[in-house]
């Protein structure tokens, strides 16, 4: 079923919770500007798998409220705990792409004892993404302000150049281009809101998530396509992974940032393994 919760902030979180009450529960925390529609492979093959799927549209996004304030990892982070207080997960697994891998290592740094069972993390922003005298690896804020102007001078128009872009691959010599996807990345971000995609782009490279990634106790597997041309590897898989207590990498030869879309195939059976193992 789909239905709403409102956040101790105010605000309405949509989610689906699919699948018997009493299966593992699996949580899905999408990336910018997406949607929980972006997780509807997964969902329906863990689903067939036997387990309680559960995904959600973050603050601003999607069908919750086009939030003004509170764009910000630290309100991400408790508006997952509210939505997980509300539906009682216990022993969850929470599973995050790009800016939703963020929220997941933000989240599970600050859960409350036995509410995580295991993490994931693909394609997924932390450490941090931002060069810093700290970070001299990240992307230069040039970057972000570019995504920021775009976003500002014609959102429409952005949404449409990533996806048919860099996030698939697409630009790639002899990329298979799939014109739905396109459409889907594009009718997934214009349901947000324009301040709230705004505000996440701060949120989503400034972040420094180093602690929380030192403070994770569970079993956490990183997973990055190595031709990842949104959230560079080198400076995000490669060091996370070595930041993790309990961390796991597995890295794909050649897939792009968005590669539980293009290769679910490939994906969805290497989370299963994770999650089962």
């Amino acid at each position: 079923m789909n239905s709403t919760t409102t956040t101790k902030s105010g605000a309405e979180i949509f989610y689906k919770d699919w699948g018997a009450k009493d299966a593992t529960p699996i949580v899905f925390h999408h990336g910018w500007p997406l949607s929980a529609d972006d997780w509807d492979n997964q969902m329906l093959f863990f689903l067939s798998k036997g387990y309680r799927v559960i995904a959600f549209d973050r603050r601003g996004h999607g069908r919750s409220t086009q939030t003004d304030t509170g764009n910000d990892m630290d309100t991400y982070a408790s508006d997952v705990a509210d939505l997980v207080d509300h539906l009682n997960l216990k022993g969850a697994i929470h599973v995050g792409h790009s800016t939703g891998g963020g929220e997941v290592a933000h989240y599970a740094a600050r859960a409350k004892p036995g509410r995580v069972a295991k993490a994931v993390l693909i394609g997924a922003v932390p450490p941090i993404m931002l060069k810093t005298p700290a970070n001299p690896g990240g992307l230069p804020l040039e970057v972000f302000d570019g995504f920021r102007n775009g976003l500002a001078a014609n959102r429409a128009q952005l949404f449409l150049d990533i996806p048919t872009g860099p996030f698939y691959g697409y630009n790639r010599p002899g990329a298979k281009v799939n014109q739905g996807v396109i459409w889907n990345w594009w009718r997934q971000g214009m349901m947000g809101g324009a301040k709230a995609h705004y505000d996440c782009i701060k949120a989503f490279s400034e972040t420094d998530f180093t602690e929380d990634l030192k403070k994770i106790d569970v079993p956490t597997l990183v997973m990055h396509g190595e031709d990842d041309q949104i959230v560079p590897i080198a400076d995000s898989a490669l060091l996370a992974a070595k930041l993790l207590k309990k961390g796991t990498l597995k890295t794909y030869k050649g897939l792009p940032h968005g590669m539980c879309t293009t290769h679910p195939d490939i994906i969805n059976p290497d989370l299963l393994a994770f999650i089962k193992g």
